[in-house]
Formats: C-alpha cells, structure tokens, sequence
C-alpha cells in the first residue's frame, strides 16, 4: 500500500487525487492526514521530504516521491497505458506547458491568500498577484476550445484543479462571466468522475 500525505484543501494533492482516480489506483493509496503551511513546517514530515510539502508519496519500498508532477507521472505509469503524460514530442511538450500554467496559478493563489492573511498585506503585492491572476484568466479563456478539443491528459487536471482552487477560496471571484468559454470547459471537467470524487469537503 502507497502512503500519501495528504490534505483536502491543497490543489497539489487534489491534482494527485485527480490522476490516482483517472488511473483506477485509489484503491492502492493510504491517504494521511497532514498539515504544513509556511508557519507550520510539518517537521514530522521532513524526514521523509526535507522540503516538507505535501503531497509527498510515500512507495511500498520506502521510496518518497515529490512534487505533485513526479507523483502524478508515476502514478499514470502505474496504469500499465499511461494516459495523461504523452510520449516525448510535441504533445508533451504542450501538455507539460498546459501544466506549468495550471501550476503556476496554483502557486499564485496559495501565495496570495497568504499575503492577504497578513495583519497588513503589501497592497503592492496583492496588485502584482491581481494583474497575474487577470492575464492567466485571459490566457486560459483563448485556450479554452484547445482544452476542449484535445485528449484529457495533466494539462486540463492542472488548469482545472486551479481553477476549482479560485473557486473554493473565492467563491465571490465571479470570474465566469468575462470568460465564457473557459467557464464552458471548466464546467465539463468538473462534471468528470474523477474531479466529483475528490471535491473539497471542508474549509
């Protein structure tokens, strides 16, 4: 039995999540509640990960895995027909770029709830994380037919996961009406069964 530490709020361990159910592999991973944060450095978890970051999994000979990426790759190869990592060449190349913009948001967003959780945030910051947010969701919006047209693959679980991300810590964004068909891809990429079964369940 795999181990990965886990949270339900993370869109990093939820992206994990995403692939582990499109896999079938769920059934072959022991989730473990874990909390780290910049102010909770999660030290009993730097053992196993000296970046002490989830998710972190953990491999029936011991062996951790980390970042999100490396599990996700691992855990579509496990599938015996990898699905969501395309061979070496241009599809992959695509979808890795895809990722790095799902990821990178991701990132932005973790970054900007903690600036704004500050007793006083730097209102210079807060407008730098606002101008990046405006153009990713501009970017994804002329992407949006591309998402759509081409095979599920880590691309979409990144931008998506982030996206559910803006979501679940700002539910009043309204980001939906400027960015019609985004908001159409991004309706059927939470419709997957894979997206439903790792919702977020608590706050």
């Amino acid at each position: 039995m795999m181990r990965l530490h886990w949270s339900s709020r993370s869109p990093f361990v939820r992206k994990v999540m995403v692939v582990a159910h499109e896999a079938g592999l769920t059934d072959r991973i022991e989730r473990v509640p874990t909390v780290v944060a910049l102010t909770r450095p999660g030290l009993d978890l730097l053992p196993t990960n000296p970046l002490g970051k989830i998710p972190t999994l953990v491999l029936e000979d011991g062996t951790a895995l980390y970042d999100s990426v490396v599990i996700c790759e691992y855990l579509d190869g496990l599938s015996g027909q990898p699905l969501l990592f395309p061979p070496a060449g241009p599809a992959r190349i695509e979808a890795l770029r895809r990722h790095a913009l799902g990821n990178g948001c991701m990132d932005m967003l973790l970054l900007f709830r903690t600036e704004m959780g500050r007793d006083q945030p730097d209102r210079r910051i807060l407008d730098g994380f606002a101008a990046k947010q405006a153009a990713v969701l501009a970017a994804l919006e002329r992407e949006a037919p591309a998402l759509a047209d081409t095979p599920f693959g880590i691309g979409q679980v990144a931008i998506g996961c982030a996206l559910s991300y803006l979501d679940f810590r700002w539910p009043q964004a309204g980001w939906r009406g400027d960015h019609p068909a985004l908001a159409a891809w991004h309706e059927g990429f939470s419709a997957r069964p894979s997206v439903q079964a790792t919702a977020h369940i608590d706050a």
